[in-house]
């Protein structure tokens, strides 16, 4: 399993990096269940969560797809690659590097302002 892990993590990096990898022939559903966990991550006032066991524990019952624990592993392995990402581009303090500003797709409507601030 060690084999699939690389090559979907790297599959992932390519994906994150904005490029078009050749999706792997296995493993694709590997892949859906990490981006429909990702998908509903919670995040907190420095970024994202990750993804955690019992998310992935209730993810696995909720959709009636039992996870072998090698492909839990691998899901947790794609997520460290995710949250690498994520640091990444909100930028280290540490290190003085400047974040990445977060942009939405979203247009700024007064109705998206008044729903945000709660006005």
């Amino acid at each position: 399993m060690a084999k699939l892990e690389k090559i979907l993590c790297r599959t992932l990096e390519a994906l994150l990096d904005g490029k078009r990898p050749r999706m792997p022939d296995v493993g694709g559903d590997i892949l859906d269940a990490f981006l429909a966990l990702s998908r509903a991550r919670s995040y907190h006032q420095h970024g994202p969560n990750p993804i955690t066991w019992e998310a992935l524990a209730a993810w696995s019952q909720m959709m009636r797809r039992p996870l072998p624990p090698h492909h839990a592993e691998i899901i947790m392995a794609l997520d460290e690659v995710w949250m690498r990402d994520a640091a990444r581009r909100m930028g280290n303090a540490a290190s003085g590097a400047s974040p990445q500003p977060m942009v939405s797709d979203t247009p700024l409507s007064a109705g998206l302002f008044d729903a945000i601030t709660g006005g």
